[in-house]
């Protein structure tokens, strides 16, 4: 029998924290590269969007020209997975945008920004994700936002404190906490599993 090819999954390396998602991804099973060009987007069959700054983010995706690519290929149905920051430009809308402030957009989704406090208000907690076995994740919440409110074409998959904090709208993952913090694989491995359903 062949071995499943392993999935190539970039991670945007515009801003914030790729050097833990690529090594996830790594343990997780995916071929992880960096992604700052259009020409290194089209070489990738999913792409992660890690946490950082989400304003920084937008301006640096426009600045390398990324930002329609980017788009472009979320629309078209490329596997995707926003942490953090990545689940704020992944959201059609932002509740209290900065100014300029854009969004990739591909989940149908209302997000407040910096929703759990600010950086000192940092925490762990333990969360149930729908569809990922083995018992709770371990989630690093750094002024992360949530989920206001969702469309009807979209899963909601964990809520913590009241508030939504995992959602999956077709090929496009989302969560406000920061799985490659942790050492548990297993997001990025249930990402992996979405970019080779995908093919």
């Amino acid at each position: 029998m062949s071995t499943p090819v392993a999935p190539v999954v970039g991670v945007l390396a515009l801003q914030g924290d790729v050097r833990e998602h690529l090594a996830a991804l790594a343990a997780a099973g995916a071929a992880a590269r960096t992604v700052r060009r259009p020409e290194e987007l089209a070489g990738v069959e999913g792409l992660v969007i890690p946490g950082g700054e989400s304003t920084t983010m937008s301006k640096l995706a426009v600045l390398f020209g990324m930002l329609e690519p980017l788009r472009e290929r979320i629309a078209a149905g490329m596997p995707v997975y926003g942490t953090c920051a990545g689940m704020i430009l992944l959201a059609d809308k932002i509740l209290d945008p900065r100014s300029g402030q854009e969004t990739l957009g591909g989940i149908d989704m209302i997000v407040r920004r910096n929703a759990f406090g600010r950086q000192n208000e940092s925490f762990e907690a333990a969360v149930d994700v729908t569809g990922v076995e083995g018992g709770p994740v371990e989630g690093v919440f750094i002024r992360a936002p949530w989920v206001e409110s969702v469309g009807a074409e979209v899963e909601v998959l964990a809520e913590y404190g009241g508030h939504v904090v995992a959602v999956r709208q077709g090929t496009a993952l989302a969560t406000s906490f920061h799985p490659e913090l942790t050492g548990d694989h297993r997001l990025h491995r249930f990402f992996s599993d979405m970019v080779r359903s995908a093919r």
